[in-house]
């Protein structure tokens, strides 16, 4: 771990530069910056116009890393998203094309509309930060991130994402509508021009990617790992759910809680440092019974109240 305020500052600089952008937000802002310094991937599920693809760009300017955006549509194909070989006339061999995902955040837009062949596509690199195109490996830049957004309130020509491509998300973020006085500001913010149009980087992609090695070094005591493993196995023997969080799950935990004690200067994670994770980290990878479903309850819900159950280590 840096002393002192060394990493802390630019990290200030990045959450300062998308305030810009995105206002009035600073808890998804918070929550996106822990997953980039975990090395996870985020899907923002909101209404249409709250700026999920506008804060994805703003990301990528500000950290000075190759962005590419893929709008997923339901005739996109596999080979759209990875890359393929291209005949050339000229020598008579085939040259590999490589695709969009070949950058260091790719922003999958409107991810539920593609078939699930294609967003299968993603599956490989969002756990492996790799694709297999026609039987070669292909390792991708690092860092990796897939940004992905999905529409919740319209379901014509969508396709539900499967469980396992949502466990591969670290967190899921509801970016939500802003407060009135908030939309005062966003409408006068962009009066003459845009505000991310003038955004500069504040991170270089070396200083990020020093920032992830060093989140790995961030203390986890026995205590609060069984704190987190005893709330995610409640979370398969809960009556009210049908799948709990996997293993994969509890891992992306360890992993944010670490990134979350670093953001704040610690070079050792707390029990606060979970709770305030398990509403982002835990709810998308639930699967609710029947009974649960229409009985009205949420998966934020049940998550909170199991957080509630498990005593907290000291």
């Amino acid at each position: 771990m840096p002393s002192g305020e060394s990493h802390r500052e630019p990290l200030r600089r990045l959450q300062e530069n998308l305030g810009l952008v995105i206002r009035g937000k600073a808890e998804c802002l918070e929550i996106l910056t822990i997953a980039l310094l975990a090395g996870g991937s985020v899907l923002m599920e909101d209404v249409p116009g709250v700026g999920k693809t506008t804060l994805a760009k703003a990301l990528a300017k500000s950290v000075d890393l190759s962005f590419n955006r893929v709008q997923f549509t339901p005739d996109l194909l596999p080979a759209d998203i990875l890359g393929s070989s291209i005949y050339n006339p000229v020598d008579g061999q085939f040259n590999f094309r490589p695709g969009p995902i070949f950058s260091h955040v790719l922003l999958a837009d409107e991810i539920n509309r593609a078939s699930p062949r294609t967003q299968s596509a993603l599956l490989e690199a969002m756990s492996e930060s790799q694709a297999t195109i026609e039987g070669v490996r292909h390792v991708l830049p690092a860092p990796f991130l897939v940004l992905a957004t999905e529409n919740p309130v319209e379901f014509h020509g969508t396709y539900p994402l499967p469980e396992a491509q949502l466990d591969r998300f670290l967190v899921l973020i509801n970016i939500g509508y802003p407060d009135a006085a908030t939309e005062l500001e966003i409408l006068y913010a962009q009066q003459s021009d845009k505000p991310i149009d003038q955004l500069r980087s504040v991170l270089t992609r070396e200083e990020l990617l020093e920032m992830q090695r060093q989140v790995c070094d961030v203390k986890v005591a026995k205590n609060v790992g069984r704190y987190m493993v005893e709330i995610v196995e409640r979370t398969r023997r809960d009556p009210r759910l049908r799948l709990g969080v996997s293993p994969r799950g509890t891992l992306m935990l360890f992993r944010a809680a670490q990134a979350s004690a670093y953001l704040h200067g610690r070079d050792y994670v707390l029990p606060d440092d979970v709770q305030s994770l398990t509403g982002y980290v835990l709810p998308h990878r639930l699967m609710l019974t029947s009974q649960s479903k229409y009985s009205g309850a949420t998966k934020a819900e049940i998550i909170a109240d199991i957080v509630k159950q498990v005593a907290v280590p000291v």
